[in-house]
């Protein structure tokens, strides 16, 4: 039996348009607020964990001895049980946040009042002397920033520029982004000091292009991913995730001396993310091969911080009877495609010497990145 003929929605419509934004307008406050509820429950969580930290080495007599050691081996034991998000320098600094933003700091805040006066306030004040007496979900309602925002006002020594900064990025609703630019800008230094405090607030209110922060780069927030122990494996843009696999699989292809470790493999440096594309272990060398993406033309600032990423890869990621790591700089860009090897400050001149012998020759690699860049151009225009 033939189906009776329909006629063909007209998808392409004013109407179809104003139902696709209110659709994406719907989703995209979905995900904030997702980000949002993980941020809180998230920074509540890391408070109390600090708490419990204080609270340990305060009862110990000889806390300053074991204060370091307790760190170490509360991380192993976190690590082993929820994996990423509990190294020693992240309990640090959780230990650091219950001590900048205590019980009596709470209070004083304008969520702290706020929830004094929708909770029993004998509960509450329990916080001072018992960290267990509130729930996770009843002192998140005290930390209204995100905990990347906190992490970033830890690093503010002076006590009255973090309360400036804290009251100013929760008054103008600022993203980590802009808290982090009126940071380095000195803002609060710079409205100390000017004679028209009211128009120098308004103007740091302004928010720039760069400030905004999409729902998705919310939800894959580094902080987030650990906390949820998540995996984060992204790129800032098709043609440069499309890039970084052919290039694993073409160096995985050159001989069966290139292992692959991880893609977009993540390290934390002080208060800043880094992302490392691809890390490869050589096996006829013995050493890891840190490779990393740079979209553009290569500069000396690419140099300095392929050098920071070894330095961190022999602290942390070397093991026993491994040579020093070495690293892979690509620059692709419209005119040209520059591969490089940072072989500086290998023990000796032998090493260095044998390293540029085995490993693959910088202008195969840099062709094949030109090579491979137009193909997936041409294949992006032709969609």
């Amino acid at each position: 039996m033939k189906r009776p003929k329909t006629r063909p929605l007209a998808l392409r419509s004013r109407e179809y348009d104003a139902m696709l934004s209110r659709v994406v307008g719907l989703i995209d406050e979905a995900r904030r607020a997702s980000a949002r509820t993980v941020n809180t429950v998230m920074t509540a969580t890391y408070w109390l964990v600090g708490r419990h930290i204080v609270e340990f080495e305060l009862s110990g007599k000889r806390r300053a001895e074991y204060g370091e050691e307790l760190l170490e081996r509360l991380g192993a034991d976190l690590t082993g049980r929820f994996g990423r998000g509990f190294s020693r320098q992240n309990l640090q600094q959780m230990r650091q946040f219950y001590q900048a933003f205590g019980p009596e700091q709470i209070c004083q805040t304008a969520s702290g009042k706020s929830l004094l006066r929708e909770t029993d306030s004998k509960k509450y004040a329990t916080l001072s002397r018992k960290s267990s007496a509130v729930s996770i979900n009843d002192l998140a309602a005290s930390f209204p920033l995100p905990w990347s925002a906190y992490a970033r006002l830890l690093s503010v020594k002076d006590e009255q520029a973090r309360k400036f900064y804290e009251t100013e990025a929760l008054r103008g609703g600022w993203s980590v982004r802009q808290l982090d630019r009126q940071i380095n800008a000195l803002f609060y230094e710079r409205t100390a000091l000017s004679r028209n405090k009211a128009k120098m607030l308004t103007k740091g209110a302004a928010t720039k292009r760069e400030d905004a922060i999409m729902p998705e780069e919310e939800i894959k927030d580094p902080y987030v991913l650990e906390f949820l122990g998540l995996k984060d494996e992204y790129s800032e843009s098709e043609i440069e995730e499309a890039l970084i696999l052919h290039l694993e699989r073409f160096l995985l292809e050159l001989g069966g001396d290139f292992a692959f470790v991880g893609r977009q493999h993540r390290l934390r440096i002080g208060d800043e993310w880094y992302r490392v594309d691809l890390l490869f272990f050589h096996r006829k060398l013995r050493c890891l091969v840190v490779i990393d993406l740079k979209r553009g033309r290569f500069t000396h600032g690419d140099a300095g911080q392929m050098h920071m990423y070894l330095n961190y890869a022999r602290e942390h990621w070397m093991r026993a009877g491994e040579n020093p790591p070495v690293g892979l700089i690509l620059c692709s860009q419209r005119d040209e495609a520059i591969a490089r090897y940072a072989l500086e400050g290998l023990p000796n001149k032998i090493l260095a010497t044998e390293y540029r012998t085995v490993l693959p020759d910088e202008k195969l690699i840099a062709d094949e990145i030109d090579r491979t860049r137009r193909q997936l151009e041409t294949r992006q225009r032709s969609r």
